[in-house]
């Protein structure tokens, strides 16, 4: 083979490369959880993409098929839980996601600030990650370019956790979440604003039918049949709920198209770092008055204990498993985080919404699941092709 066609081989091979690290970087930009921790490398294109362009086996032609590497104990992909175990650990999760917005109510309560809370969520999740990235022995450097996204995706982030966690402390905590849990349909109406796909007409129904859940979730029909005023504290309640939903859809929108080729667990230890030390600088500046109040009892303290042990545990648990829970087929489990919010804020707030708005939030978790179960399984179709 002469040198013409060697070049001409070596020309074709990169090209396949980046072809196929396009690929597996966008099946990998999954849109979980605030930032889920998208750290499925081991899925077949990240396999094909890690040992081609690693081990640089695409620049010889007389490599023969034999003699390409073979997966050894590092290499390998590890085999997904049990159908019943990764449904198990994301419903546990879920839960503890729940718990946490229900704990950061109860430390509201007892005059604990926003800020302080935020702050000791992510400051202990910061410091388990960073843990995590060091002994995987990553690089945090980032691509050309990258880092401006990067810096934008950490100030959305907090600003997501600033909403959410005011609405909590203003509104019954499940109509909080299911509210804020609308952003899918926001992510999908953004997407086709800025020239991605146009929702199908399945979409569309299924964010209909999110909607008129919403509805019954917030009482609307109730409240219009009564003279009674409503709060200026639940309209600033939903309204923050609601812009929480929004940044967390552009968050989604900036990882899925500016930072997919980020490795997850990387771009996730930045956007906490950017927030902790966000939230630092609010404070310490007086941007929010009150937010690092600290609380009046012991109750608060051990609220606020429970807050960072519960979001912390779901977050890491979350960032080791995700390789092994086959999120294309599992990840709409983790939308019974409303519904266990419900039963919890009853439980611990005594906090119990009417009959109508429990219909409601069935609607809209329905709603949802069907939304990203239908995403989920395209998502697994075009894995199984590659």
């Amino acid at each position: 083979m002469g040198p013409s066609s060697i070049k001409s081989y070596d020309l074709h091979t990169q090209s396949k490369a980046r072809k196929i690290q396009h690929k597996a970087e966008h099946m990998r930009s999954c849109a979980l959880s605030g930032l889920l921790p998208d750290v499925a490398e081991c899925d077949k294109t990240g396999w094909l993409y890690d040992n081609l362009i690693k081990t640089k086996s695409f620049e010889r032609p007389t490599i023969l098929r034999s003699a390409m590497p073979r997966p050894t104990a590092t290499q390998a992909v590890p085999p997904p839980y049990p159908r019943y175990l990764a449904v198990i650990i994301l419903l546990c999760m879920g839960c503890a996601f729940a718990g946490n917005h229900v704990a950061a109510r109860v430390a509201f309560d007892d005059g604990a600030g926003v800020l302080l809370a935020i702050l000791m969520r992510s400051g202990g999740t910061l410091l388990v990650l960073a843990i995590l990235v060091l002994w995987q022995r990553q690089s945090p450097r980032l691509p050309a370019g990258a880092w401006r996204w990067q810096l934008l995706l950490g100030l959305l982030i907090t600003a997501q956790s600033l909403c959410l966690y005011s609405a909590v402390a203003r509104v019954p905590v499940a109509l909080a979440l299911l509210v804020a849990n609308v952003f899918p349909i926001l992510l999908a109406l953004l997407t086709w604003a800025l020239g991605g796909q146009r929702p199908s007409a399945r979409t569309a129904t299924l964010m209909g039918l999110i909607l008129l859940g919403l509805v019954f979730v917030l009482d609307v029909p109730g409240r219009l049949s009564t003279t009674t005023e409503v709060s200026a504290q639940w309209l600033t309640g939903v309204a923050l709920a609601f812009c929480a939903a929004s940044v967390f859809a552009c968050a989604l929108w900036i990882t899925d198209h500016k930072l997919s080729q980020v490795r997850g667990s990387v771009r996730s230890l930045l956007t906490i770092f950017i927030v902790f030390s966000s939230v630092n600088l609010a404070g310490l500046t007086g941007a929010l008055p009150g937010g690092l109040n600290l609380p009046a009892t012991s109750t608060g303290w051990l609220a606020l204990a429970t807050l960072v042990v519960l979001y912390g545990t779901g977050f890491i648990v979350l960032f080791i498993s995700v390789p092994r829970l086959d999120m294309p087929r599992n990840a709409p489990v983790m939308n019974i985080e409303p519904l266990a919010t419900l039963l919890m804020g009853w439980i611990v707030l005594d906090q119990m919404l009417s009959n109508g708005q429990i219909l409601g939030g069935v609607i809209v978790v329905t709603g949802i699941v069907l939304l990203t179960y239908r995403k989920s399984v395209v998502r697994g179709e075009v894995k199984a092709s590659a």
